[in-house]
């Protein structure tokens, strides 16, 4: 893996006049210039996606999303995510896990991705222990329904109880089910549904303030569309799907389209890890 973006002196190699290689004038050829790819650590794949340290006070919520996309667009492949990732990739993946202290995921998603509980790793430990984290991240589950198995090890077996954030009309028998199970509910809404912003105050109030969404496409619409989306990561394979897989983020349109802002970009073998916030 190599950083392309922002360029500073471990990106770019100088020749001459102290201007990058690649640069007009200088050897190197059409992109040259950029560090020499290798394998990062797990502590530096940790420094390059650390959340943002709060401010003065209180520190407020900061939702970031981990998505990947390909080429034309496609977020799947035959219903997953899978087909299109990479081994650096899912330890980006691991690593973002690693450092929230909450994981909020669409219904949907937990049953097509198969979701199970996260779990505690020895790389992270001494890093969330000093950011008065617990183990592993819990798991937030967004459904209206409750239309969940319960008996699956999210919910039967997890390091750290699972959420359930639903709305205020969900069916009670559901609702009884998850607490059955071990789940905590969190209302997050007025009517059968989750409002986004809603959510993110109520896990907030829950002392989860590093927010981590790995999807679906619509829960990400949601978040968009409310403006409660401050991060998004986003791998963009180098592959062509075709098809009408969906894309990361699905739903009504927005009025305006929301402006990010590039804050880094890697890279390795035509895989592009990219990092954007909102301004």
């Amino acid at each position: 893996m190599r950083r392309l973006f922002p360029v500073t002196d471990q990106t770019v190699t100088t020749g001459s006049g102290g201007r990058p290689l690649g640069a007009p004038g200088e050897g190197g050829g059409e992109g040259g210039g950029a560090a020499e790819e290798r394998e990062w650590s797990l502590d530096e794949l940790a420094d390059a996606y650390a959340y943002p340290e709060p401010g003065p006070g209180e520190p407020g919520p900061w939702l970031r999303a981990n998505m990947v996309s390909t080429l034309d667009g496609a977020a799947q492949h035959d219903g997953r995510s899978q087909p299109i990732s990479t081994a650096t990739d899912m330890r980006i993946f691991g690593t973002l896990r690693g450092l929230a202290d909450v994981v909020v995921v669409g219904a949907e998603t937990v049953r097509l991705e198969g979701y199970r509980p996260a779990r505690a790793r020895a790389e992270f430990a001494a890093r969330r222990e000093a950011a008065g984290q617990g183990p592993a991240p819990a798991v937030a589950v967004v459904t209206a329904s409750l239309d969940l198995d319960f008996s699956l090890p999210l919910f039967t077996s997890p390091l750290v109880p699972t959420l359930i954030l639903t709305g205020a009309a969900a069916a009670p028998d559901r609702v009884a089910a998850a607490e059955k199970a071990g789940a905590r509910v969190v209302i997050a809404g007025a009517g059968m549904g989750v409002e986004p912003d809603r959510a993110v105050r109520a896990l907030a109030g829950l002392g989860h303030t590093r927010l981590l969404t790995e999807g679906g496409p619509r829960l990400l619409g949601q978040f968009v569309a409310a403006g409660v989306l401050d991060e998004l990561c986003l791998t963009v394979s180098p592959m062509l799907a075709v098809g009408d897989a969906q894309r990361i983020a699905g739903g009504p349109s927005v009025a305006v389209p929301r402006r990010f802002a590039l804050v880094s970009l890697l890279e390795e073998e035509g895989f592009l890890f990219s990092r954007y916030r909102r301004p």
